[in-house]
């Protein structure tokens, strides 16, 4: 045992690591979080099908979950051989347009399930959410500590793709009021957008003394 960590410390310094061994201990423990998770979030997409009642719900969910299953194989084929995937990340691509609906429609009040009959299209699409948001996350945070430079473009690239099926899932909840969203007034919004300027010139460091 004392030889194969010997020897591996040996191929580090001379850049000789074989593929699959290319890899850092965080990278490890993280990615080993990130693939976690993302089984899942399949297995919760899996799991909530079943309830689902709207026809767009059910096609958001079923290409999501297509697309994570992808990027989940996508990423442990890299993971595993430390070079290039098969398949290479691929970019999601939403089918409905980004118009978001502003202001406050009157809605009852929210407050927990009490049994699964209560479970609805904006429970679903809720938890749908909160899975790709979490996955983002974990995926941006991962990148930055990966070594193998194919597992961290894989990571990164993976990031985008989750904030895409956020933004579809927000979209449809906000479409159905599940998730609305206020707005300052035209005054305030004008101030907030105007309260940055571009920054001008070259930052230059304070001399150094001795």
């Amino acid at each position: 045992m004392q030889f194969q960590s010997g020897q591996t410390h040996q191929n580090m310094q001379t850049g000789a690591v074989p593929p699959q061994l290319n890899h850092g201990g965080h990278e490890v423990m993280d990615v080993h979080e990130v693939l976690s998770g993302s089984i899942g979030a399949m297995n919760q997409y899996t799991m909530l099908r079943q309830y689902v009642k709207d026809q767009e719900l059910l096609g958001i969910l079923d290409r999501q979950c297509q697309f994570m299953q992808q990027e989940y194989n996508t990423t442990v084929d890299c993971f595993r051989s430390g070079q290039d995937p098969a398949v290479p990340t691929q970019s999601y691509k939403m089918t409905q347009d980004n118009d978001f609906i502003y202001g406050l429609t009157p809605t009852q009040p929210k407050k927990p399930i009490q049994s699964i009959s209560e479970i609805s299209d904006e429970n679903v699409s809720g938890l749908m959410l909160g899975t790709v948001k979490a996955s983002a996350a974990a995926k941006a945070m991962a990148a930055c500590e990966v070594t193998n430079p194919v597992v961290r473009r894989v990571l990164a690239d993976s990031v985008p793709n989750c904030i895409e099926m956020a933004y579809e899932l927000s979209i449809y909840q906000n479409k159905h009021h599940y998730y609305q969203v206020p707005q300052y007034s035209q005054q305030d919004m004008q101030q907030m957008a105007q309260a940055f300027v571009p920054a001008q010139g070259n930052p230059q460091g304070n001399p150094t003394t001795h």
